[in-house]
């Protein structure tokens, strides 16, 4: 039997799922379904928000005039409530999230749903965009 055949997969998780105090509201809402989905496999947890920069709690953040591709491209923006243009922090969170991703044998991304970062819906966020474009499988809770 080869080597790599008795490894458990590697899953990147967003730290927030598997109920790390991460969102930007600083609540614990840890998901049942993604601790499944992982089973005995390794998870790396991440933030791109942390890693981006932005403190725990953190104002609310939304994208505007676009997704994250169109974030990626210098098309739209990501924008607290009150207005403060926050779209370097999720940018820089993003190229972190990419370059430990690529460091590892990740066999996916598993990704907060509804996040400017992590969603795949209802709009792609900026980290899961990054990584899309870069071929990695990505799956949403």
């Amino acid at each position: 039997m080869i080597l790599e055949q008795l490894q458990p997969p590697v899953y990147l998780v967003s730290a927030c799922l598997f109920g790390f105090r991460t969102r930007y509201d600083g609540r614990v809402v840890e998901s049942g379904a993604c601790r499944q989905a992982v089973g005995a496999g390794i998870w790396i947890p991440f933030c791109p928000e942390q890693l981006g920069g932005l403190a725990t709690p953190r104002p609310a953040a939304d994208l505007h005039s676009g997704d994250g591709m169109a974030v990626l491209d210098g098309r739209a923006q990501v924008v607290t409530r009150a207005g403060k243009d926050v779209t370097e922090f999720f940018l820089a969170g993003a190229r972190q999230v990419l370059q430990l991703a690529s460091s590892q044998p990740i066999s996916a991304v598993f990704l907060k749903a509804r996040s400017p970062s992590c969603g795949l819906t209802p709009l792609l966020g900026v980290t899961a965009a990054l990584l899309a474009r870069h071929g990695f499988v990505l799956r949403e809770f």
